[in-house]
């Protein structure tokens, strides 16, 4: 897909678009609401410094949005809402020390779930990063979303490691 705002279908009744950089408060509210789901009791005010620190040209995000017939095509973007969001970015495999895709964040709101724009995101991730010349795309999943761990698995995605942490208490 270009760099411009024109929607293209991803799954029947549902179109993508990039989103563009007067879009970043939505990318940040995407981003809190997809934590809020995993951890309902947290603040996650802080996460608008992490849109701040990795948002660039080179970290495009893209909307789903619920196609609507009577809307215009002039005016499609101003009625429509995001019902899903893909922000990709860029990581160094430590391993191989070479740079390849990483997805920041993938969320569609529970309603629309089960419908195939997970899935088709996924690929969407995958030819966006083909084009780049990536030879491999990562993510962070936890370990708690079995749903996403499951359609990650049947796309062909396999653990490479595991992101451990261990809670630290001042000695008293």
């Amino acid at each position: 897909m270009s760099a411009n705002t024109t929607a293209e279908e991803l799954v029947p009744g549902y179109s993508i678009r990039r989103g563009v950089s007067g879009e970043r408060a939505m990318l940040v509210k995407f981003l809190r609401q997809s934590y809020q789901d995993a951890f309902p009791h947290q603040d996650f005010s802080h996460l608008e410094r992490t849109v701040e620190k990795y948002f660039s040209a080179q970290t495009p995000f893209w909307w789903v949005e619920e196609k609507r017939e009577e809307i215009s095509n002039l005016d499609y973007h101003r009625f429509s809402a995001a019902v899903a969001c893909l922000w990709m970015g860029n990581a160094i495999d430590q391993v191989s020390g070479d740079r390849h895709a990483h997805i920041f964040l993938l969320y569609v709101v529970p309603e629309h779930r089960r419908k195939g724009i997970g899935r088709a995101l996924m690929q969407h991730a995958e030819q966006w990063a083909l084009k780049r010349g990536d030879r491999q795309i990562g993510l962070q999943v936890f370990s708690s979303n079995q749903a996403a761990l499951h359609l990650y698995h049947q796309l062909g995605y396999r653990t490479q490691s595991f992101w451990m942490l261990k809670p630290l208490y001042p000695q008293t």
